[in-house]
């Protein structure tokens, strides 16, 4: 390995590190001009999120729709796309597992929960196949494709609630509650933390399998490296782009599913707070790598879960986790710009 390959596997694997560490520097120094102490706010932040009963319970409850959709946005990063419509897609999901637990009665749980979670996926598998057709087939970028397509899912979500799917006689726009056989099994209460953990960790585990050690995985990864070398080789680059788009769609379709069957129970206008842009970040910081995803999407649910304590306790505004995350993304997108530099930089002799 000569010294420019060393320097990019060094950057590969520290970068994230040291994005974060830099995040959390300056997050230090915003937290002193709110007049707090960073020592203190820090301390609390991960004491309420990872060492208390519901603190930890309320970690893991943000962490599933976060691994979900970063899962998604990461096998569309490997294909070479970006998918930036996971926040539409959990929208979408959210309404394909509300019908089947709302209009779909007489089943057992065993049945009904499956089905309900498979409509989630199915529905969020459409809305990625828009842009990956749209993409492989017409050359339309998918970065605007998917972007337009989250503000249409927002809207689509939105009438529905206020018309057709609206609780009668609700006093603001959400639907009827599902089917007590259409919900996600509860683990324990601290937090509301259910099964979809369990299975957005079962989700990474076939994601890695996927991706590491099948024919499938391979296409993917080649096509996200070069798809004019994939063509020569035979690798069918259109169908791989739209196949890699309706995963990624139906992962963050999973994600919409769990907040309605393992949380809300209903279907609400608000779905998802923004965890489809969550997701852009932890899927950057993990540089294509599934471990990392789960283990940065742990550390996003943290920091959101301990957010409110650290407001209230520390008197820091939960503005600053915002910005400590955005710095994230910043100096990620620094360090891929260095490492692309590196990368075609010649060798000094």
């Amino acid at each position: 390995m000569n010294e420019n390959n060393r320097t990019q596997v060094l950057l590969k694997i520290f970068s994230p590190l040291i994005a974060i560490a830099l995040a959390l520097f300056i997050g230090g120094i915003l937290i002193l001009i709110a007049g707090a102490s960073p020592i203190a706010a820090y301390t609390e932040l991960i004491h309420q999120s990872l060492f208390t009963f519901f603190g930890f319970g309320d970690t893991l409850k943000k962490m599933t729709p976060l691994l979900f959709t970063s899962l998604g946005v990461m096998i569309a990063l490997r294909g070479g796309l970006f998918n930036i419509g996971g926040e539409g897609q959990i929208y979408l999901g959210a309404l394909g597992s509300t019908l089947v637990g709302l209009y779909i009665s007489g089943l057992p749980a065993f049945i009904h929960i499956p089905l309900a979670l498979f409509a989630g996926f199915i529905f969020g598998g459409i809305w990625g196949l828009i842009p990956g057709y749209l993409k492989a087939i017409r050359g339309v970028n998918e970065v605007i494709a998917t972007l337009l397509l989250n503000y249409i899912a927002v809207n689509l979500i939105s009438y529905l609630v206020q018309n057709p799917l609206k609780e009668v006689n609700a006093p603001s726009p959400y639907s009827p509650l599902i089917a007590d056989s259409a919900r996600l099994p509860v683990i324990f209460s601290g937090g509301f933390v259910h099964i979809g953990i369990l299975l957005a960790l079962i989700a990474a585990i076939i994601m890695w399998v996927l991706l590491e050690l099948t024919p499938l995985g391979y296409q993917i990864m080649a096509v996200g490296f070069n798809p004019i070398a994939s063509r020569y080789a035979r690798i069918p680059v259109k169908r791989t782009m739209i196949l890699v788009m309706v995963f990624a769609g139906g992962l963050a379709g999973l994600a919409g599913a769990s907040e309605v069957m393992g949380l809300k129970y209903r279907l609400f206008e608000q779905v998802s707070p923004g965890f489809g842009f969550d997701a852009i970040a932890i899927a950057f910081l993990s540089r294509g790598s599934t471990i990392a995803v789960v283990l940065i999407s742990l550390f996003f649910g943290a920091l959101q879960s301990g957010a409110r304590a650290m407001q209230s306790v520390a008197g820091v505004p939960v503005t600053i986790v915002y910005a400590i995350q955005g710095l994230m993304v910043l100096f990620i997108a620094i360090a891929l710009a260095i490492e692309s530099w590196v990368k075609f930089s010649k060798p000094q002799t």
